[in-house]
């Protein structure tokens, strides 16, 4: 693992130092100081835009520059001069979003965007040396990229494809008509999403500025609410409540279990060579559950924030309460639950995971789940523990397919052999999620290498025998993602 950062390292950042008696008080980095800072502040933001500056009495002009504003004060306040990469990469897609032509803008903003994100990631290498994160940029300019990526292929669906060749969702988020600057900015860097995200799409960003968000989410779950002329906008007040009591647990396991099971210890000679196999497989699970507060605790805040300013409505349940998630980034009972990888990646960055599979997945025609793999890794950057993580993550993909579909029927006929199928996969689903993520964390070659050769390369060498060698049952009367969607019949705005 890449040695720690000095001392007099730990405070640094290229942005606001207004808050370094905090940080030293807190014995916390200030770049972290500042992010949580401006996320509080976006949070009572939030709460003044929905009631001050509420689309019945504001113009959607007035709500999108004053999100904007907020959105760029928020990142030049953490990242200083390098928030100029952020504003270069969003003018310049803007440019190739005006200039070409409809049936390129998918590609061209694609790799201008990756390609410019990449770059910043090389760079990271050089400038800060592994662990030295202090004034990461690259989570927003991560962000934007998302952005930017799926705006380029909503808009080519919208203007440079027919109709019959979408699929009911391409269809029901294209794009007709391209952005004003005004509207692009807006979206790319509002301050409700610029500095942890979630991505979300171009029309429900636009919908909920001009208030339609509300009535077209209702529409699209054909809710019918008799006698009433309009629909009764719901209060976001009790989703927002519920979502900071996650953040603070969150905070306090970070500040907790993060500390007290560091991930260096797996690699320690020490403990390498004392513990026996199945007690560093057990302490690998603590550290990687360790890990993963800190990405609660940003995840769920940043859906707060939105939810504060009413975006983020998703309809209602069969109960007609209403639900506030479609902009959450995960589901933390369905992950600690989770009896397979599938369903593990499903409810884990699930933004990402979505964006993933809009301009990835479904659009290329050979070998969507590598590719998939691998675009997620270049996304997240270039440090080789992503690679292993991203690459193990294939071969585990693909063995779990094959198991499940071998053998998950024979436990179906009871609720005993079930309940112990259930059992038997959370646990293989969770070591397994453990053992993939453990280079993520890491970052560099020699302690990931360090890491499998302790665990004896056991879940690559199972997943390697279960590809070559288990054979996969045809399951025809199911059909595949793409063929449903296609089946959709489509109906007109």
């Amino acid at each position: 693992m890449a040695d720690e950062p000095p001392a007099s390292l730990s405070y640094r950042t290229t942005g606001s130092t207004c808050l370094h008696p905090l940080s030293e008080l807190l014995g916390i980095p200030l770049d972290q100081v500042n992010f949580v800072a401006c996320q509080l502040f976006a949070l009572f933001a939030a709460f003044w835009f929905r009631i001050y500056l509420n689309p019945r009495k504001t113009s959607p002009e007035i709500r999108h520059a004053f999100a904007t504003i907020f959105g760029i004060y928020f990142v030049i306040f953490c990242f200083g001069w390098y928030s100029v990469h952020l504003f270069v990469l969003v003018l310049m897609c803007y440019g190739v979003m005006v200039t070409t032509s409809t049936s390129n803008i998918h590609r061209y903003s694609f790799f201008v965007a990756m390609g410019y994100l990449t770059l910043c990631h090389i760079s990271r290498i050089y400038i800060f040396h592994y662990g030295i994160l202090t004034t990461d940029f690259s989570g927003p300019l991560m962000i934007v990229t998302q952005k930017i990526t799926t705006l380029a292929f909503q808009l080519h669906d919208g203007l440079g494809q027919r109709v019959e060749d979408l699929s009911a969702e391409q269809y029901r988020l294209a794009i007709k008509v391209k952005p004003s600057l005004l509207e692009y900015l807006s979206y790319l860097l509002n301050f409700m999403s610029v500095i942890a995200g979630p991505c979300n799409n171009f029309k429900d960003y636009v919908a909920f500025i001009e208030g339609r968000h509300t009535q077209m989410k209702l529409l699209e779950v054909k809710w019918k609410l008799k006698g009433f002329h309009s629909v009764p906008e719901p209060s976001p007040t009790g989703a927002v409540i519920h979502k900071l009591c996650m953040t603070l647990v969150s905070l306090l396991l970070f500040l907790t279990l993060t500390r007290t099971f560091p991930v260096t210890c797996l690699v320690d000679d020490q403990f390498v060579h004392r513990a026996n196999f199945l007690t560093r497989l057990c302490y690998l699970y603590i550290v990687m559950q360790a890990s993963k507060p800190k990405y609660y605790f940003a995840w769920t805040l940043a859906d707060a924030v939105n939810n504060a300013a009413g975006f983020g409505f998703s309809g209602v349940d069969k109960n007609g309460n209403s639900c506030w998630d479609l902009l959450s980034n995960l589901n933390i009972w369905n992950i600690e639950t989770a009896t397979s990888f599938k369903m593990y990646l499903e409810n884990w960055n699930i933004q990402t995971a979505t964006w993933l599979k809009r301009v990835c997945y479904e659009r290329v025609p050979w070998y969507p789940t590598v590719l998939t793999f691998i675009l997620s890794a270049l996304w997240h950057g270039v440090y080789p523990g992503y690679y292993f993580t991203f690459l193990t993550g294939i071969f585990v993909t693909l063995a779990a397919r094959k198991v499940r579909s071998n053998y998950r029927h024979y436990f179906l006929s009871s609720k005993v052999l079930k309940f112990v199928y259930d059992v038997v996969t959370w646990v293989v689903t969770q070591l397994a999620v453990s053992y993939t993520i453990a280079p993520f964390v890491m970052l560099a070659v020699e302690p990931t290498i360090s890491l499998y050769k302790s665990m004896y390369f056991y879940l690559h060498i199972i997943s390697l025998l279960i590809i070559l060698f288990l054979p996969i049952k045809p399951q025809a009367h199911i059909q595949s993602q793409p063929q449903i969607l296609k089946s959709v019949k489509r109906k007109t705005d």
